[in-house]
């Protein structure tokens, strides 16, 4: 089965990237020779996704006005969350109201390249084999900016938290509706139903072996561009 539809988080106001989110989102920072939202597009679309929505807040002309240029040829849609910001949880929610089936949902905050091809592949994989849902998780060793904290542990594809964990999220995860499903409020993160699943021994993962690039701040920013990334 391939999983047809997705979700891409860009509606954050970027503010550890001032001032250069003053006059662009931070979704069209340019790394190479893509911006960070085109990585996420083209990642979706290698694997198969016929219909994408993304959030926007900050800047939203811009991030459409690049989408309508592009001139992709799959369904993409525009959930604007004009009068307020609904965080993670909330912004994907609204988003994929529409989606009856699972969904990927990214964060283009990491450089997204064609390496993580075949890890979404996997992920997917996984996700029809357990029936649960499922984040792209990465050790804390390979990252580039080595001040970032641990979200979770993994331990034979389970997920958990605690004081040591080890793995980061790399923004990349698999989901349905089923995890809002006892969610009343509007706004919310998706820590909230990661707690829960945790609890509930219903969130699972895999872990990539790539090199993690994110960009955080304007300092990862400035360390990233010296690499000369092309891909």
């Amino acid at each position: 089965m391939k999983i047809k539809h997705g979700m891409i988080l860009a509606a954050g106001l970027g503010k550890r990237m001032q001032p250069i989110t003053f006059k662009i989102p931070k979704p069209l920072i340019q790394i190479g020779n893509k911006n960070l939202l085109e990585r996420a597009i083209e990642l979706l679309i290698n694997h198969g996704v016929e219909e994408i929505a993304v959030n926007v807040h900050h800047l939203p002309g811009q991030i459409k006005d690049f989408i309508n240029k592009k001139k992709y040829k799959i369904r993409i849609t525009i959930s604007h969350e004009k009068d307020m910001l609904l965080d993670t949880g909330g912004g994907i929610h609204q988003a994929t109201r529409s989606f009856k089936k699972p969904f990927i949902a990214i964060n283009p905050d990491t450089l997204w390249s064609k390496a993580y091809y075949n890890e979404l592949k996997d992920l997917e994989d996984l996700y029809f084999q357990k029936k649960k849902p499922c984040l792209l998780l990465v050790n804390k060793n390979l990252s580039f900016d080595t001040s970032f904290k641990g979200d979770f542990n993994l331990n034979d594809g389970m997920i958990s938290r605690d004081s040591s964990n080890e793995f980061i999220f790399t923004g990349l995860q698999i989901l349905d509706q089923s995890v809002f499903s006892s969610i009343k409020d509007k706004k919310f993160s998706m820590n909230k139903i990661w707690d829960f699943l945790i609890k509930e021994n219903s969130l699972i993962g895999n872990a990539s072996k790539q090199k993690f690039y994110h960009l955080n701040t304007k300092e990862s920013y400035d360390k990233i561009l010296n690499l000369n990334i092309t891909d």
